[in-house]
């Protein structure tokens, strides 16, 4: 969440207190054990509530995410009853007088074309039933009305009707964060698809034709390639998760390489150097691979003699520093500028690009490639990974 989002947040949390307050819900007993005083005790159990009551939301507005938040909700307003509804039904209902859920969206369907509150008499035929009013307030996310949150109370009532306002407010924001969540997931599939497409139909041609030379002269060879071809795809491939450990990425590497070596022979020279104790690091899913694959080209196809490639994975107290070299062609800084910045065109330097983008996405500006070259001088990429991150977790 931005500064701005935490702020609103934390702004409503305050109204929500005062809310709480004016309504009563606060209002208990102090234990001589408590630490504080009744005001911070309020705050306390306001923040606590609102927050049980966010993780639900982050998942949209559904009937699921609905039954979870709803009584938390209600306890936020210390309302008798509450509904939440989407644009064609309830979703949910807590509290008293649940015989009421019949008639919400026949009240809800002008909120649900204007936007705007609305306040009603529910006129209820049983005596018994408590609920006499209830206040309706838009679920908008883009100027887009989601649904509604609906308070009912024994009686008319302002302060509910302010109160209703500002938890539905709080809950749009928990919405807009799912919006967020769920567009940052399109646009890293969306990243890995185009990842995916890079992998050369060359480098896929080429290596089924070297697995083929070795099918008479070496069997076993040929089988071994072809298992590491078969995993090797599988792995680039899969549709599970966004993220991998660094353990599972090397070993696709590893397999990249063999089939790299099955082509080239003793022209690829590899040093591998890696620390055990990073590889359950997590880490964005192909993330290395064009890394590596960029190496090779420009280490190796690009040159006449033969080359090497470093890869190097080590500790770096709390994080994990990968560093992939080669000894080609280079590339000029200012090229390489351009292309980090999108202007390297639809195919020129896209894995690079691509790499250093999901990097910052999901650890910081401070976390991008780091890449050192010049014309004939090679390239060296160095990236750092911290070993923990909350919601990078592999898979």
């Amino acid at each position: 969440m931005t500064g701005a989002g935490i702020a609103v947040v934390a702004v409503i949390a305050l109204l929500l207190f005062g809310t709480g307050y004016l309504l009563g819900r606060t209002g208990r007993p102090v234990r001589t054990s408590d630490v504080g005083t009744p005001v911070e005790h309020a705050t306390f159990e306001t923040l606590h509530t609102a927050s049980l009551a966010a993780p639900p939301l982050r998942a949209g507005l559904t009937e699921e995410s609905a039954r979870r938040s709803a009584r938390r909700l209600r306890s936020l307003l210390g309302t008798d009853a509450l509904c939440l509804t989407d644009r064609d039904r309830v979703l949910v209902w807590d509290g008293d007088g649940d015989h009421h859920g019949t008639g919400v969206m026949e009240h809800v369907q002008g909120l649900l074309a204007s936007g705007r509150d609305t306040a009603f008499h529910t006129d209820c035929a049983d005596l018994d039933c408590p609920l006499r009013w209830a206040v309706a307030v838009p679920l908008t996310v883009d100027h887009r009305v989601l649904g509604t949150l609906v308070a009912y109370a024994p009686r008319e009532s302002a302060v509910l009707a302010r109160a209703a306002g500002e938890v539905a407010r709080w809950v749009c924001v928990q919405l807009e964060l799912a919006e967020l969540d769920r567009s940052r997931t399109k646009l890293i599939e969306a990243e890995i698809k185009a990842l995916r497409a890079q992998i050369s139909p060359h480098f896929i041609f080429n290596s089924l034709a070297a697995i083929a030379s070795f099918v008479r002269t070496d069997p076993e060879q040929a089988r071994e390639l072809l298992l590491e071809f078969a995993d090797f795809t599988r792995y680039s491939f899969r549709r599970h998760g966004e993220f991998t450990t660094l353990a599972d990425e090397l070993h696709s590497i590893d397999q990249y390489l063999a089939l790299v070596r099955a082509r080239f022979g003793e022209r690829l020279a590899v040093t591998l150097q890696v620390a055990p104790e990073v590889l359950p690091v997590a880490l964005p899913f192909l993330c290395l691979q064009p890394l590596v694959e960029n190496a090779v080209k420009h280490g190796l196809e690009g040159a006449v003699s033969d080359s090497r490639i470093t890869i190097s994975a080590l500790d770096a107290g709390s994080e994990a520093e990968v560093v992939i070299e080669d000894d080609g062609t280079g590339m000029d800084p200012d090229r390489l500028r351009q292309i980090l910045r999108g202007e390297g065109g639809t195919s020129t330097g896209i894995g690079l690009l691509n790499v250093d983008e999901r990097l910052r996405q999901v650890y910081g500006d401070d976390y991008g490639l780091v890449i050192e070259t010049g014309i004939g001088a090679g390239m060296k990429i160095t990236l750092r990974l911290p070993k923990y991150r909350a919601g990078v977790h592999g898979s």
